[in-house]
């Protein structure tokens, strides 16, 4: 026992101790080993932009290095971190003298040439991230399966590395994962000697049959095959990988039936089987308990599946997106699919289905995206679908649906793309649409759709494409306030996608979307619209496409195109204009399509180099002079009037022919033909003989 005058030393003792050891680390966490202080600096000086690094400094802390990780213990570099600092040129080859690195991650960047040899050195190496440098190429080394015995993440993804995967990374045990994806890899995928947690081969050049993973079935959550040459059919086996969660095997060239024997865990979240060969039916079953599945997306689309929509699959309560388009899919849409409360997505277009848009929709009511478009779906839109107040894509274009378009789909207010077209649709426009106050593009052509346009046609804030062609509108175009419109969208527009994003394990999000069409334009050809084109319609900041064709249009074609530099598409054939052809045409530089064929246009064409690359453009339009002429030779006198003429398609004369001299003219041309025509059988032939209709 401590007798009382030994209590104060054994406390300042245990004091001095605990100061010591506690303070230690903060005084380390100074300090960088001489060798590894000296490999930064050489690979500060050997790479193109060194001001990112200007931290690296012996005036600056070693703590307050970018990317730099020090050991409190030793001194030593373990992790280096620049991942998306803007470096450029070949990876230095002064890494390799970082011996007790054990994460190296570079990704980001914009580093060329294959990986430096000499990096095999490091060999306490846990972690490998050199993705999306793009420039990175050659050949995987051999040495990147078995230089570490630590080494569990391998990242070369993004890059330009060619020639088939390494021998040594099918063979090497530590690796948990493996993302190889977006390269230009080729040759056969084996077995995985290891407990791969994920793997991702997708975007190469892959070919073969797809592996059971037999190694992985207790650790496999992710897997992704997707974008590659693969063939056969999907392997029952991969029905053992208990923990997966992700299966992408899309865009490959697997075909045959889809084995009712490959039942995926409840633990599957997304399944996507999407652009292959597969033929036959649905099977009822994907997952082993469809009421506890966990399975957010299917994606089978654009193969060739066969059959009814399983019955079954409207039990997969949990699913948000369900897509199987593009197939050779029959019968009605399932009315349980109201079932799927959580959907957001449903895309079932390019199929054979029939029967009518299911009132049990309604029940999905987080629909974002509705596409039933190119079927063979009949009746009338359903006004119950006013209840999905959060969609907003609605396609249902070309199938055999009738009647009006109902008030109550206006109280679907967030409607940014309505495709309609190619149906059997009547009626008139009503003032109720108005309440799509986010429309970005709208197409009701081909259908039966009549009355007036409306004055609000135009008023939408987002608009950027309208298609009203092919139906039986009449009246005039709205001269409405133009600037209100496609202004904002042909010059901050930059998203042609209306996405709906999905949270996905481990932090990640996936976005699906619906392609919409990047036009700024709009197209109201094929109806019976009358008048004069509104001056303010070729005011539109942006405008790229303008399609008024077959109408019964006239007046003169407005002069200011001002604002119309972006213009690429112009039709104003067959209608009534008449006047010149305004001089601005010929300054739109952009310009790909002109059409002013068929109308009563005179006067000359304006000359440049940008109105004769449309030669076809101004045909059917008699008073028009193409080259050589002024505006008052260009104009025909009216009937009784005598003075010069023109010289479209004729000659130097200097008046008009006399009516005695024009008839012995047309006298005898048509004797001197007949004589021909009964004198020669070869001629009779030539004239006579049989037409080919083409279409």
């Amino acid at each position: 026992m401590l007798s009382y005058p030994e209590m104060p030393l054994m406390s300042s003792l245990f004091v001095y101790f605990f100061l010591l050891f506690s303070l230690s680390p903060l005084c380390l966490a100074h300090f960088i080993h001489a060798s590894d202080q000296q490999a930064l600096m050489s690979f500060k000086s050997e790479i193109h932009n060194k001001l990112v690094l200007s931290s690296w400094s012996n005036h600056n802390p070693v703590t307050n290095w970018t990317g730099v990780s020090i050991s409190n213990r030793t001194g030593r570099v373990v992790m280096l971190d620049l991942a998306n600092c803007s470096l450029s040129g070949p990876i230095p080859s002064a890494l390799c003298n970082l011996s007790s690195l054990q994460m190296l991650i570079l990704s980001g960047n914009s580093f060329v040439g294959p990986i430096p040899q000499c990096l095999a050195q490091l060999r306490f190496l846990r972690t490998m991230d050199l993705s999306k440098n793009n420039r990175l190429h050659g050949p995987i080394p051999t040495w990147v399966g078995n230089f570490s015995a630590f080494l569990t993440k391998l990242d070369l993804s993004c890059n330009a590395f060619l020639g088939e995967i390494p021998y040594t990374l099918f063979e090497m045990s530590s690796l948990t994962y493996i993302d190889l994806s977006n390269n230009r890899l080729v040759g056969h995928i084996q077995e995985f000697k290891s407990s791969l947690n994920y793997l991702n081969l997708g975007c190469n050049q892959l070919d073969g049959s797809v592996p059971c993973f037999s190694w992985s079935v207790n650790s496999l959550s992710s897997l992704n095959l997707a974008s590659n040459a693969l063939s056969g059919g999907i392997p029952t086996c991969i029905s053992s990988l208990k923990l997966l969660k992700e299966l992408n095997l899309s865009s490959n060239g697997l075909q045959y039936r889809i084995s009712p024997r490959l039942i995926l865990s409840n633990r599957i979240e997304i399944l996507d089987f999407s652009s292959n060969c597969l033929s036959g039916p649905i099977p009822g079953s994907l997952v082993q308990n469809p009421d506890k599945s966990r399975l957010i997306i299917l994606d089978l689309s654009r193969n060739q599946l066969t059959g009814e929509i399983p019955f079954q699959i409207t039990n997969l309560r949990n699913l948000q997106a369900l897509s199987l388009s593009n197939n050779q899919i029959s019968g009605e849409i399932p009315p349980s699919i109201g079932n799927l409360t959580y959907l957001q997505v449903l895309d079932l277009s390019f199929n054979m289905l029939t029967g009518p848009v299911m009132v049990g929709l309604a029940g999905c009511f987080q629909l974002s995206h509705l596409n039933l478009g190119h079927n063979l779906l009949t009746g009338e839109i359903r006004p119950e679908l006013d209840a999905l107040d959060g969609l907003r894509v609605l396609d249902l274009s070309s199938n055999q649906i009738w009647g009006e378009i109902p008030l109550p789909l206006a109280g679907c207010k967030s409607l940014e793309a309505v495709d309609l077209s190619g149906n059997n649709l009547t009626g008139e426009l009503s003032s109720a649409i108005l309440k799509w106050q986010n429309l970005r593009v709208i197409s009701l052509a081909g259908n039966r759709l009549s009355g007036l346009l409306p004055d609000w046609i135009f008023s939408f804030v987002n608009l950027q494409w309208i298609d009203l062609s092919d139906n039986r509108f009449s009246g005039f175009i709205p001269d409405g306030d133009f600037n209100i419109s496609l202004k904002l969208n042909g010059y901050a527009r930059s998203v042609n996608v209306v996405t709906v994003s999905f949270d996905l394990a481990r932090g990640r999000r996936l976005d699906l979307g619906y392609l919409i069409n990047p036009t700024v334009g709009i197209d109201i050809s094929h109806n019976e619209i009358t008048g004069a084109i509104p001056t303010g319609l070729l005011k539109f900041e942006g405008l790229e496409y303008l399609n008024l064709s077959y109408n019964r249009l006239y007046g003169q074609i407005p002069t200011d195109f001002v604002k119309t530099e972006r213009l690429k598409k112009l039709d104003f054939s067959h209608n009534g204009l008449t006047g010149q052809v305004p001089r601005g045409l010929s300054e739109i530089k952009g310009l790909e399509v002109l059409d002013l064929s068929y109308n009563s246009l005179s006067g000359p064409v304006p000359q440049g180099d940008q109105l004769r690359r449309f030669p076809g453009a101004f045909a059917g339009n008699p008073r028009l002079c193409l080259v050589g002429c002024t505006a008052a030779e260009a104009k025909l006198p009216e009937e009784g009037e005598m003075g010069d003429g023109g010289r479209f398609g004729g000659s130097e004369g200097k008046g008009l022919v006399s009516v005695g001299a024009f008839w012995i003219s047309a006298v005898t041309s048509f004797y001197v033909s007949l004589v021909t025509l009964l004198c020669s059988s070869k001629a009779r032939g030539y004239i006579f003989r049989s037409v080919r209709a083409e279409f």
